[in-house]
């Protein structure tokens, strides 16, 4: 449970480095039953970061997510 609800539609996004971790932690939110919004990055070659933190965020904004990670 997060926040009171019990799922969840969630943003994730991370760098290059983070995205074994990324994937780890987006595999046991859906096994949780959230719903889970990929933003990037979609593998381990080098990668601008801010883009995938920025898009993230934005979902959660514009009211598509409940919260970003």
């Amino acid at each position: 449970m997060i926040g009171g609800k019990t799922h969840m539609k969630l943003s994730i996004g991370s760098d290059h480095g983070g995205f074994a971790y990324k994937e780890a932690v987006k595999e046991h939110l859906i096994s949780q039953g959230h719903e889970v919004i990929d933003c990037g990055c979609f593998g381990v070659e080098s990668v601008d970061y801010p883009e995938f933190g920025i898009r993230a965020a934005e979902l959660v904004r514009d009211g598509v997510a409940d919260r970003g990670i």
